[in-house]
């Protein structure tokens, strides 16, 4: 039987309802960081993000800077280290402007079809957003056409994460 009611709670009913598919679509498109399989975390022993390197730091020092253990924030299932609390409070204000493309996967190799770990200090920062690659060589390889792999990379990396 269909409910024609339009009183205060069918109101409310529909209000809230909204809001519900507002926040499970926010949450849904948050995604796909991949905190299932190492991704950000490089070292799986200890949880700690992009072997202990200051992620604040690819953007402001412009070069890879150990962070501190008494600097440190957990995030999307990985412990973030910073070279000082000012990093660190940058990073809570948005994880998401500062963390990695692609999980912290190597961005040559998700645009490749694979999910491979890096060396963070093969990095470049590109349009504000930061690309790690999996050794030199590869970096190099990246390099002849960031934009070109990253698109490649933005179509593959949510059918990587399911695999």
């Amino acid at each position: 039987m269909l409910d024609n009611r339009r009183g205060p709670a069918a109101k409310l009913g529909r209000w809230l309802g909204l809001v519900l598919l507002v926040v499970s679509s926010t949450l849904w498109a948050a995604a796909p960081i991949n905190t299932l399989k190492r991704g950000f975390i490089s070292d799986s022993d200890t949880g700690i993000a992009i072997n202990g390197y200051d992620t604040v730091a690819y953007f402001t020092e412009h070069k890879p800077v150990k962070g501190d253990p008494s600097h440190s924030f957990t995030w999307m299932g990985a412990k973030w280290q910073f070279a000082s609390q000012a990093h660190l409070d940058l990073f809570k204000a948005t994880p998401e402007k500062y963390a990695p493309q692609y999980g912290g996967y190597c961005a040559y190799g998700v645009a490749r079809g694979y999910l491979v770990t890096v060396e963070p200090e093969q990095f470049t920062v590109v349009d504000d957003k930061l690309y790690l690659n999996y050794d030199a060589a590869v970096q190099k390889k990246w390099k002849a056409d960031p934009a070109g792999f990253n698109k490649t990379a933005d179509a593959q990396f949510p059918l990587l994460l399911k695999k």
